[in-house]
């Protein structure tokens, strides 16, 4: 946040200026602080400099390409990360959230659907108690959900926020199998608009980092024609 104005700060990298620069009226009309990048290397300076809530981050960059950006932000900032494609092939869709993307739109696009998404993203529910609580166990996993720390066998994981906030929401309520659609309520918000797909690929995420093996796992398990619930960890 922009500690002079109160404002939500918004960074939006494209190499397509014009673009860029559409986005960025609607966001500023929308009430953000927004700065634009127009190649790799000059996003990740601006993440270092400005700190933003949001990147909205085009895949395809000069220099360095979105993916690396990705990659690289995530070694030192927890903002959220909307990751743009020319392409709708699935592939593209899931390297993006591979390296720690949030969420995903996919070219052409109108500039209020992804405003929309953005103040969604802001907006979302966080899974944190108002007070602190005990570390919820799960066999050898450990979610501490007040310090927004999980731990496998005492090893801490590096979770991305929405892949804990994920995990947060599951473990709060371990009986329950919850639909795709009711973790992205808990997790998006109930305003959030997509492909409620998105909750596998975070879940994906999740069981690679947790040493999870999707075929027999531990942590969160599959359940068939709903959804996902906790496991006991054994």
């Amino acid at each position: 946040m922009n500690q002079a104005t109160g404002r939500r700060r918004v960074l939006g990298v494209d190499d397509e200026r014009s673009l860029a620069k559409l986005v960025a009226s609607y966001l500023e009309r929308d009430g953000y602080a927004v700065e634009c990048a127009f190649d790799g290397a000059a996003a990740l300076a601006a993440v270092r400099r400005a700190e933003p809530d949001v990147v909205v981050l085009d895949l395809m960059l000069p220099e360095v390409d979105g993916v690396e950006v990705c990659w690289r932000l995530r070694t030192f900032s927890n903002c959220y990360v909307v990751m743009l494609t020319a392409r709708a092939e699935e592939v593209d869709k899931l390297i993006g959230l591979g390296v720690g993307a949030d969420d995903y739109v996919t070219k052409p696009f109108s500039a209020r659907e992804l405003v929309a998404r953005v103040r969604a993203m802001l907006r979302r529910p966080r899974t944190e108690p108002a007070e602190e609580e005990p570390a919820r166990r799960f066999g050898l996993l450990e979610i501490d959900v007040t310090a927004r720390e999980v731990r496998v066998d005492g090893q801490p994981v590096d979770l991305t926020r929405t892949e804990f906030d994920v995990l947060a929401a599951l473990s709060a309520r371990p009986k329950v199998a919850f639909s795709r659609g009711q973790l992205i309520a808990a997790v998006w918000g109930d305003t959030w608009v997509g492909d409620e797909h998105l909750v596998d690929v975070h879940v994906g995420h999740l069981r690679r980092k947790l040493g999870d093996d999707p075929a027999a796992p531990r942590f969160v398990r599959t359940v068939r024609g709903v959804g996902y619930r906790m496991g006991e960890g054994s």
